[in-house]
């Protein structure tokens, strides 16, 4: 669908981590996850990253950064700021929540979330194309007692194979109208919320490096070289975008690796041409 769906321009929230050099003062700044190996610590210090990404163009529209030990939900919680109205955005599982959700629709948007398996989500009114508006409600509180109101998707994948199912999808979204927004669409529509996978492939994998530590030693530092491999994708993506413009071609036909080289080409200079 590119970057807009129905009218809707496509984004999508999620979060990362990276690691950073082993400094006492990134430990103290950033802390330390547990290995899962036994040590009970990992090699390095990591910074938690939440983005926000336009799913046609790949690009990363906002950001925010903490500690290891700070939570996903957290930090997208601090993402609304940059979502507002004619904007469909796309969340996993983990981040399905009352306060989460009220935080973005309040801005205008428009929500399309993954269900955990274990939440209920009981029948007020059934849709013809199988959807069903439903309600969700916060854990305790005053919010408990006002439930928001969304509409479910269910339904099922063919494996790789095309031989079986997989297990079951549901979807709640702020979208109510059955009619305009049809739950097949929508169920497909979904997909493309892996798209901020491959963003952060391109940024940690292709432009980093696969398995590089970023190398400053302080928290100041860091924030600084994270922010920079941010801007750096950006300019990559809207270089891409421009390119297809001017060629007539669609932005998925533009390699994101070849522009990466293209560009690391022309910004190669002659030792002490430039001053440091």
């Amino acid at each position: 669908p590119g970057a807009f769906w129905r009218g809707l321009r496509l984004l999508a929230v999620d979060g990362t981590c990276w690691d950073v050099a082993d400094s006492e003062a990134n430990e103290t700044a950033f802390g330390r996850p547990g290995s899962g190996r036994g040590s009970g610590r990992s090699a390095f210090p990591q910074v938690r990253m939440a983005a926000l990404v336009e799913i046609g163009s790949h690009a990363v529209l906002d950001a925010e950064l903490a500690g290891c030990r700070t939570g996903e939900v957290t930090l997208v919680g601090r993402l609304p700021r940059s979502t507002g109205p004619g904007q469909l955005v796309l969340a996993d599982r983990g981040f399905l929540g009352v306060a989460l959700w009220q935080a973005f629709t309040a801005t205008g948007a428009d929500l399309l979330w993954r269900v955990p398996a274990n939440r209920v989500l009981p029948v007020t009114r059934q849709f013809r194309d199988g959807s069903w508006l439903s309600h969700i409600r916060a854990s305790g509180g005053p919010a408990r007692k006002e439930p928001v109101v969304v509409r479910v998707l269910a339904y099922r994948l063919k494996d790789r194979a095309g031989e079986g199912e997989t297990d079951g999808y549901r979807l709640v979204t702020s979208l109510l109208d059955a009619r305009r927004y049809p739950a097949r669409q929508l169920a497909a529509l979904y997909r493309e919320r892996w798209e901020i996978e491959s963003v952060f492939a391109e940024i940690k994998t292709h432009q980093r490096g696969a398995r590089v530590v970023l190398s400053s030693k302080t928290a100041d530092g860091v924030h600084q070289q994270i922010w920079a491999h941010l801007l750096v994708h950006h300019a990559l993506r809207e270089l891409m975008l421009r390119t297809a413009a001017t060629r007539g071609l669609d932005p998925d036909r533009v390699s994101f690796t070849e522009t990466l080289r293209s560009a690391r080409r022309s910004v190669t200079v002659t030792p002490g041409s430039f001053s440091p």
